[in-house]
C-alpha cells in the first residue's frame, strides 16, 4: 500500500487545490485521478485568474466567442471556465459513481462581486446549477452572513453547496445551523434530501501565518494555532451531526456536511511540507491541497498522527498570551474576501484583452510528470 492509499484508508478524501486548461488539456489532472487517488478538485476566482492570466490556451475560444457576439467579460469568463468544470467533472464521474455521491466533486464559485448579496448569490448559483449539467458539480458560496443566508435557501432548493473562506468555529456552527435548517425545510415540504451534499471549507495554513506575526520568535505555539483551531472544528462537527434533530434527518436519507480541509500547503519553509496533511487525518474530512503537497506526501508522508499532544490547549495559550483569535479569524474572513475581488478584477481583465487580442500561440503542452516526482512512493 503507497502512501497516498493509507491516507484514503484513514479516511481522508484527496482532493486538488487546483484546476486549469493546462492541466487538462496536458492529460495530468487525470493522471492524478489515475495514479495518485485523487476525488475531487476545487477552483475560486484566484485559481482561474492564474489559469487564465499564465497561459494562452483559452485565447482561441474567448476570440471566438467575442466573434460571436459575446463581449461582457463576465460571460466570457463563465464561458470558458464553466467547460473546464464540466471537463473534470467528466474526468470524476467514476469517483462520484463509486462513492454513490459522497466523493468525486468539482466546484465552482459564485463570483466575488456579490459576496455580501444573498439574494444575488441565490440566484447566481441556481443559474450556475442549471448550466454546469454533471451531478458532481458543486457550487461554492463564501462563509460570510450572505453567503449562510445564501446556503439555506439553496440548500433548500436542492443545490449542493461547498462553503468556503471559513476561518472560526463560531462561524462554522452558523455555516451548520444553516446548511440544517435548509435540509429541515425540504424535508417539511416533502422533498428528498439523499441527493444532496454539501462542504463547509476550512482554510488552515492563513490561520498560523496570521497568528505567527504576531508571536514572538520561539514561541512554542508557532505552527500549532491552525491545526488547533482545525480539530476543534473538527469536534464541532462530530457534535453537530449527532443527537436528536440529525436523527431525525438522517432518517429522511440526509448526509452530513462535510469538513474540507483547504489552503494546506505548507507557508512557512521552516515547518514541514505535509504539516497539514498529517496533522489533520480524520475519518469523513476532505483535504484539498496543492499539487505539490501532494506528491510530497506520497514521497514522504506518513498516516501516523503527528497531532499536538494538546491541540486545544494551544488556543487557551494563545489567548493568555494576548493573542484575540476572533479577530484574526475575522481579519482572514475580510482578506480572503477582498483577495477574490482582487483576482476576479483581474481576470476580467485578462478575459477582456485575450478575447480582443489577434495572435494565437498555442502554448507547448507540459510532458505528463516531467520534473514531478509520481505518486507511487512506498508506505
Amino acid at each position: 500500500m503507497n502512501r497516498l492509499e493509507a491516507l484514503r484508508d484513514a479516511g481522508v478524501s484527496i482532493w486538488l487545490d487546483t484546476l486549469s486548461r493546462e492541466l487538462l488539456d496536458s492529460g495530468r489532472f487525470a493522471e492524478l485521478v489515475r495514479g495518485c487517488g485523487v476525488t475531487g478538485a476545487t477552483s475560486n476566482p484566484a485559481i482561474f485568474a492564474r489559469a487564465l492570466t499564465g497561459s494562452d490556451r483559452y485565447d482561441e475560444q474567448l476570440r471566438s466567442l467575442a466573434a460571436g457576439g459575446m463581449h461582457d467579460a463576465r460571460d466570457l469568463f463563465f464561458a470558458v471556465a464553466l467547460d473546464d468544470v464540466r471537463r473534470a467533472a467528466a474526468i470524476l464521474r467514476p469517483a462520484y459513481e463509486r462513492s454513490r455521491g459522497n466523493d468525486g466533486y468539482v466546484s465552482f464559485q459564485c463570483t466575488p462581486d456579490i459576496a455580501g448579496d444573498a439574494a444575488a448569490m441565490v440566484d447566481q448559483a441556481l443559474d450556475l446549477s442549471t448550466r454546469l449539467d454533471p451531478p458532481n458539480v458543486l457550487i461554492k458560496v463564501p462563509a460570510t452572513a450572505a453567503g449562510i443566508e445564501a446556503l439555506e435557501e439553496l440548500t433548500a432548493r436542492g443545490v449542493c453547496v461547498n462553503v468556503t473562506l471559513l476561518f472560526s468555529v463560531e462561524r462554522y456552527d452558523d455555516v451548520v445551523d444553516a446548511y440544517l435548517r435548509g435540509l429541515e425545510r425540504r424535508v417539511t415540504a416533502g422533498e428528498p434530501v439523499s441527493s444532496i451534499v454539501s462542504f463547509a471549507s476550512f482554510f488552515v495554513s492563513r490561520l498560523d501565518a496570521k497568528a505567527d506575526a504576531l508571536l514572538p520568535p520561539g514561541s512554542p505555539l508557532r505552527g500549532r494555532i491552525a491545526i488547533a483551531n482545525a480539530l476543534r472544528a473538527y469536534a464541532r462537527y462530530r457534535a453537530r451531526f449527532s443527537g436528536p434533530r440529525w436523527d431525525a434527518l438522517a432518517g429522511a436519507g440526509a448526509r452530513p456536511q462535510r469538513p474540507l480541509w483547504a489552503s494546506t500547503g505548507t507557508k512557512d519553509p521552516a515547518y514541514s511540507d505535509v504539516l497539514y496533511v498529517e496533522g489533520l487525518i480524520a475519518p469523513g474530512v476532505v483535504n484539498t491541497m496543492p499539487e505539490e503537497t501532494l506528491r510530497a506526501f506520497a514521497a514522504h508522508g506518513s498516516v501516523e498522527l503527528h497531532r499536538d499532544r494538546d491541540p486545544l490547549g494551544a488556543l487557551e495559550e494563545l489567548e493568555e498570551a494576548g493573542v484575540d483569535l476572533k479577530a484574526m479569524t475575522d481579519e482572514l474572513e475580510r482578506e480572503g474576501i477582498d483577495g477574490f475581488r482582487d483576482a476576479y478584477d483581474r481576470l476580467l481583465t485578462s478575459v477582456g484583452r485575450r478575447a480582443a487580442t489577434k495572435r494565437v500561440t498555442r502554448a507547448r503542452a507540459h510532458p505528463r510528470g516531467a520534473g514531478r516526482p509520481g505518486c507511487s512512493a512506498a508506505a
